[in-house]
């Protein structure tokens, strides 16, 4: 019995996967399959950064609890690129921005 699954499938559960999960597997798969000097960074991981982060993945990201998060955007220090219903969804440069400020300002 040959069982495959299509690219739809697959991205259908990673979307499904908690984000640390999803880390996991993308290192997993930068170990076994791609080579640096076959791929680029921006070839292989270019399109993660232009998706979205939803509230969970953003505190997980700036490395903070979901309602620190919130404060951020309550205070004006981060604000949502998308609002879907009551979902807030941020871009992936806006939290780079912001954790390197927090990183800068940390060490003074």
């Amino acid at each position: 019995m040959n069982m495959s699954i299509t690219a739809e499938d697959l991205y259908a559960e990673m979307e499904r996967m908690p984000s640390s999960e999803r880390t996991r597997f993308f290192l997993l798969l930068a170990s076994k399959v791609f080579h640096e000097e076959d791929y680029t960074h921006d070839q292989v991981f270019g399109a993660v950064h232009r998706e979205p982060f939803s509230v969970p993945e953003a505190a997980e990201y700036l490395e903070v609890s979901v309602p620190t998060l919130r404060r951020y955007v309550q205070s004006g220090k981060l604000r949502p690129t998308q609002i879907i219903g009551r979902s807030q969804l941020f871009d992936a440069s806006d939290l780079r921005t912001l954790k390197r400020s927090k990183e800068v300002a940390g060490r003074c």
